[in-house]
């Protein structure tokens, strides 16, 4: 990797803040972009920045990815090499409700995105993908040759989307493109919007949690440390395969290749809490699928990759995290008030 700007889309939120803050540690330049969107709490992603901001080595751009005049202007101002593309209207149910919000973003911002890197002759781009592509596949573990032509949520046909275009630039230009299918990432600095988030809150708080598919699902959780080091070796990976072929597209897979029980992961939260859950069993929700599962052999043949963090392991110190962010500080601020 050369010395240039890394650019990282959505660098406010969970993943790309972890992102920005590894590459800022490693020595490289960053370039942060984030619109700040109200999708969850603005604070939290404040707060996220906040951490980083006054790094030498950072600078912000507060913008829309949607908006192309400005994101045009973006890397014309910056002599950027690489982008961390990880801005994006997320969520499976919020989808079915705003869908032009995912068009704007998912469809339009990543459409701008191809065409800055084509103009500026940018090296890589790594973008995320997800595991929502591969809809109701009843095949595990999900393999990037699996076939992913029936999404069942319009957040998964963005994502799925998003891979063909890359792939016809990647055709067309030549530009270096690899994909990446998270699988349901999770750890301190967390999204609210996620499971393991908003059960951990219900739990402390005493209120009921909604476990759906009757609390018979499987979701392969991935630590976020483990998913920015597959983040980083898939940027530092060349343009030809190890086995001397052309790769100028990529997709993988990014997971702990080991599904968890729905109720695995609440017994965690309330071990590590030391409170009991009120549990609420409920159908499926349209969109949702009953579970996930990784196969991560090519990223592990092509990178190293091998993800090390226990579910266990993972969930405290989120829960620590959690306590730490959420519950002193309010205790705090009431402590202030009386």
């Amino acid at each position: 990797m050369g010395q240039g700007p890394i650019l990282v889309t959505g660098a406010a939120g969970f993943i790309g803040f972890h992102v920005a803050q590894r590459l800022l540690a490693e020595g490289h330049f960053v370039i942060g972009v984030d619109n700040l969107n109200a999708y969850y709490d603005v604070s939290l992603k404040r707060a996220r920045l906040e951490l980083i901001d006054g790094h030498p080595k950072f600078r912000f751009h507060r913008l829309d990815i949607s908006d192309r005049a400005a994101f045009t202007e973006l890397f014309t101002e910056h002599q950027i090499e690489r982008v961390v593309h990880l801005a994006a209207q997320a969520g499976v149910r919020y989808s079915m409700d705003h869908p032009h919000e995912y068009v704007d973003s998912n469809l339009v911002g990543f459409v701008n995105l191809l065409e800055a890197c084509r103009h500026h002759k940018v090296e890589h781009l790594v973008y995320a993908s997800s595991s929502s592509v591969y809809g109701n596949n009843q095949k595990v573990p999900f393999s990037v040759e699996d076939n992913v032509d029936h999404p069942i949520s319009l957040y998964a046909a963005t994502k799925k989307a998003n891979e063909l275009m890359a792939h016809t630039y990647s055709h067309l230009y030549g530009l270096q493109t690899t994909g990446l299918r998270f699988f349901t990432v999770y750890g301190p600095w967390g999204r609210p919007d996620m499971a393991y988030f908003s059960f951990t809150k219900a739990v402390l708080e005493g209120k009921p949690i909604r476990l759906f598919h009757y609390g018979d699902a499987e979701r392969d959780f991935t630590y976020v440390d483990d998913v920015v080091e597959g983040v980083l070796k898939a940027l530092h990976l060349p343009q030809t395969a190890s086995d001397g072929s052309a790769k100028p597209y990529r997709i993988f897979n990014i997971g702990n290749h080991s599904p968890v029980p729905l109720m695995r992961m609440v017994e965690i939260i309330e071990q590590y809490t030391g409170r009991e859950a009120i549990k609420e069993l409920v159908p499926a929700h349209p969109g949702d699928v009953p579970r996930t599962f990784a196969n991560i052999d090519s990223l592990m043949t092509e990178t190293g990759f091998r993800p090390v963090t226990a579910i266990e392991d993972g969930l405290a110190r989120f829960v620590e995290w959690y306590v730490s962010y959420y519950v002193r500080r309010d205790s705090e601020v009431l402590a202030r008030l009386a």
